[in-house]
């Protein structure tokens, strides 16, 4: 039975060609061959330019674009999509949408750090925004794995620099290995190469290790997740905790209901059209 999962990106994906169409196909090369993804980004004007990087590495302005992500998770439900997925690093309001959704929530960072604790001992992150490394030490003290994380270090190159690499990736995949050999000197014995660009762009060329140590597909486990819980579902009706003032679920009227008070129902609820599904 094929499942629909609805993709969320920081990013305004058509401002980014060579970026939109490598994460396209690397979701069909992962995925399972009845898994449809949606791609869906931030809405055009979003940012001021096509970089999100100067926005969210303020904890303010990421809180606020944050709302995309929740009124993007109840069009995902309403629309009948079976999971829906964080596809960014920092996970914006990951805790509060699952409270407000009844299918799977899953997060690229969470299920990256979940997958790496199978992998090896400790686990290091990769970001190319250096404000980052708070947020992401944060995030995994908050999924309970604070003792599995050796470190977060800068790549030592930009967002930039990896929208470029797409045409020819060699140079940059030399200094992304350096800054592995990095982390696996601090103790790391998996390398999420953080931010969602750069996993896919390692990924398109093969890059799964470094000196032995190997380098996570954040997204493949991202996906693998989301069908899975999807699974669960079907098979035994799991579903998440409806309890708590963390995870008890809001009554969807009262929700819209807040979302029109401060003026933001017109423009993100239900507005936001599936694009062309990728796999």
């Amino acid at each position: 039975m094929a499942i629909r999962i609805w993709h969320q990106s920081f990013t305004v994906l058509s401002d980014l060609g060579a970026y939109d169409q490598a994460l396209r196909a690397h979701f069909r090369n992962v995925a399972r061959p009845d898994t449809e993804i949606h791609l869906h980004g931030m809405q055009p004007g979003t940012y001021r330019s096509n970089y999100p990087g100067d926005d969210i590495k303020y904890s303010a302005l990421q809180y606020l674009h944050g709302l995309q992500f929740m009124a993007a998770g109840l069009n995902a439900e309403e629309q009948g999509f079976d999971a829906y997925a964080i596809s960014t690093l920092p996970e914006p309001a990951l805790r509060d949408i699952r409270s407000l959704l009844d299918i799977p929530v899953v997060g690229y960072g969470e299920s990256a750090m979940l997958t790496a604790c199978m992998l090896g001992r400790k686990f290091g992150v990769l970001v190319f925004i250096d404000e980052l490394a708070e947020l992401v030490t944060e995030n995994a003290a908050r999924h309970g794995l604070s003792q599995r994380l050796s470190s977060v270090r800068h790549v030592g190159f930009r967002f930039s620099d990896v929208l470029a690499a797409f045409s020819d990736p060699r140079e940059l995949i030399e200094r992304f290995r350096l800054a592995a050999r990095g982390l696996i000197a601090e103790g790391a014995e998996v390398i999420i190469p953080g931010e969602a660009p750069l996993n896919v762009l390692l990924a398109s060329q093969g890059i799964n290790e470094v000196d032995g140590v190997p380098v996570l597909d954040s997204l493949g486990a991202w996906i693998k997740q989301a069908e899975a819980m999807v699974d669960l579902r079907r098979a035994n009706g799991i579903r998440p905790c409806n309890r708590g003032y963390f995870s008890a679920r809001p009554e969807r009227a009262r929700v819209k209901e807040v979302f029109a008070f401060y003026g933001l129902a017109e423009r993100f609820l239900l507005e936001q059209p599936a694009k062309e599904m990728t796999a």
